[in-house]
């Protein structure tokens, strides 16, 4: 017989429904107030306050009202702080809060484009990458900065002076809160996508840490590109982000054994990939491939599908896998994408035609001490019949990586060469 259900503890459930929460009461308020940077703060307080009030007198009967409300309050404060210490005219959006909404979701049912609104607006063109990605992951993922530390192993310190950073700036631009003009969107989308790329791969491989994965980094860039294809489901590179996601996200149960060690591809239990991610992912290149508008999501998301189509590493189509990327590599000035298509020419024609094809990477900039670029090369020489000199590559990248099961693994395959 089939046990009871596991009941979620109340903690877990008041976060979750606090990251669920965060993008709409935060887009709720800076479209009354007009003060972004502002209301970021004052939402991450009302965040606060509710993760410790609602542990001990539960969760209010209506919980977007609630944060909506103390976060109101919360601005009205500072921004009457603020007109008093520069003398400033009294500004429209002190006004109270009519006594109807108190305790109303009302304010909060906002079109849900607010909440694309916030996603475009963390991706201003005038905020650099790095204050891009954390002020995404507070502002509309809803972590906290200490989450976010933890997930990028930086410290909170760094974490703040990012956000801070990237509200000044967008503060600064005198951005407004609506959707950029359609020119415009089309070129803020591209960096959307991209960091939206950025959270789901730091997820899926840690870059530095004990851990391979970090499942709720990635598991919140696929909701938060779940979010934008709804609202843009004519953009088949959004489409093919997310059926990107998906069939990686897939494979996530068999990349680790029991001590969270890695295992590679051609070693994976094929049976403990998630199938039904698998065929949503497809699903969704079938929608999107038609409409001829093929990107490098699209294509990258096609690789995986054909990975994901292979019962056994030895029936990949390598072929096929290798066109694919002839296509890419041509369309993506991104090195890693070169770097993934020689090891696909590699198993296609053999380690000798990948080799050649690293070192014509290897003085790129990009990848200079890039631990991926020795491991892979590593990878090639042990398989083209040279263990001394791969086992040197093995050692060389474990020095180069920060992360603790690649370091483990790097070194267990150098091992093997002795």
């Amino acid at each position: 017989m089939t046990g009871p259900a596991e009941e979620v503890p109340a903690e877990a459930r008041i976060e979750d429904l606090l990251r669920e929460l965060a993008p709409r009461v935060l887009a709720a308020v800076t479209r009354r107030f007009g003060r972004f940077d502002l209301a970021e703060d004052a939402v991450q307080e009302a965040l606060l306050a509710a993760a410790s009030g609602w542990s001990e007198d539960g969760i209010p009967p209506s919980p977007a009202a609630w944060l909506t409300t103390v976060a109101v309050r919360r601005m009205t404060d500072m921004l009457r702080s603020e007109q008093a210490r520069r003398r400033r005219e009294q500004l429209d959006a002190t006004r109270r809060l009519p006594e109807s909404l108190l305790g109303d979701d009302s304010i909060t049912t906002a079109d849900q484009d607010d909440t694309l609104v916030i996603l475009f607006l963390c991706c201003h063109p005038d905020v650099q990458p790095a204050s891009q990605l954390t002020l995404t992951l507070r502002a509309v993922g809803g972590l906290t900065t200490a989450e976010i530390a933890r997930a990028l192993l930086v410290p909170e310190a760094t974490v703040g002076q990012r956000i801070s950073r990237a509200k000044q700036r967008i503060s600064q631009s005198g951005a407004r809160f609506r959707l950029p003009a359609p020119e415009e969107r089309r070129q803020r989308l591209d960096v959307v996508m991209q960091v939206l790329y950025l959270i789901f791969n730091e997820g899926y491989t840690a870059s530095s840490g004990t851990t391979l994965q970090r499942v709720e980094l990635a598991a919140e860039a696929i909701r938060l590109t779940r979010m934008l294809r709804e609202k843009l489901p004519s953009e088949p590179e959004v489409g093919g982000l997310l059926a990107l996601m998906l069939l990686t996200h897939a494979r996530r149960r068999a990349r680790t054994g029991p001590t969270g060690d890695l295992i590679p591809l051609a070693e994976q239990d094929r049976s403990r990939w998630d199938r039904e991610l698998i065929s949503e992912g497809v699903a969704l290149l079938e929608d999107v491939l038609p409409r001829r508008r093929p990107g490098p999501y699209q294509l990258q998301a096609a690789i995986a599908a054909v990975h994901a189509e292979a019962e056994r590493f030895e029936d990949t189509d390598w072929a096929q896998i290798v066109a694919l990327y002839d296509v890419l590599v041509r369309m993506s000035a991104d090195p890693v994408v070169r770097l993934n298509s020689a090891v696909a020419v590699a198993m296609h024609r053999g380690p000798a035609a990948g080799l050649e094809l690293l070192d014509s990477l290897a003085t790129d900039p990009k990848l200079a001490g890039h631990h991926r670029l020795a491991a892979v090369r590593a990878h090639l020489l042990e398989q083209s019949g040279s263990p001394d000199t791969a086992r040197q590559a093995y050692l060389a990248a474990a020095k180069l990586t920060t992360s603790a099961p690649e370091q483990r693994y790097l070194r267990a395959r150098a091992a093997r060469l002795v």
